[in-house]
């Protein structure tokens, strides 16, 4: 089994693909969730989906998308700006035979937005683990409903520094649960929907 930096071996932990071992980037600009806050992660949110499209935004070697998808997702878009980590997430989505079921593109993450809200995409899930040195998670949330890319209900998975505190509710975007595993912290968001005012009894 392939081992990241910190010597986990990384895998699918659950569902159709339960097992199978996944590569992780070449040297020490990725940081892979561990399989133990990916597995957290995943009871917080599913475990499992019905159905559903995703964002994997700063994918690296596409560990959370993957997992999502082998969990019952339909549909996964993939973005990382680095070439060496599509390569890497190239060959994992081959291994999982994920590739019908993905979309990989190689941008920056604002860049990407803009082109997915000409295309009129919505999504149900979308995990965002930046760098942790040029972190702007809330202003990403914020352009998320700016360009409509939020189903009702779409919930979004920062993971991002220990020290970092997001604000508990960005417009209709609140923060559900917020988890630190050692010096890293999941602050986990659902989006309400524009007529949760309207709905309420």
């Amino acid at each position: 089994m392939t081992a990241d930096k910190g010597g986990h071996a990384m895998r699918v932990i659950s569902g159709t693909r339960k097992g199978q071992p996944l590569k992780a980037v070449p040297g020490t600009n990725t940081r892979p969730t561990t399989d133990k806050v990916k597995e957290s992660i995943f009871n917080r949110i599913g475990p499992y989906f019905a159905s559903g499209r995703g964002l994997d935004l700063y994918a690296g070697s596409g560990g959370l998308g993957i997992e999502a998808i082998s969990r019952g997702l339909e549909h996964m878009i993939f973005i990382d700006s680095s070439r060496q980590a599509l390569q890497t997430l190239r060959s994992n989505l081959k291994a999982c035979r994920f590739e019908d079921q993905s979309e990989v593109y190689k941008n920056d993450s604002h860049r990407a937005l803009k082109a997915l809200a000409k295309r009129h995409a919505a999504f149900d899930v979308i995990f965002l683990d930046p760098p942790y040195a040029s972190q702007k998670l809330a202003q990403e949330i914020e352009l998320f409903l700016e360009y409509e890319l939020l189903n009702p209900g779409c919930l979004i998975v920062c993971e991002h520094d220990a020290n970092v505190q997001l604000p508990a509710k960005i417009k209709n975007v609140v923060m559900e649960h917020e988890d630190k595993y050692g010096d890293t912290k999941v602050s986990i968001f659902s989006y309400l929907g524009l007529q949760q005012n309207n709905e309420e009894e």
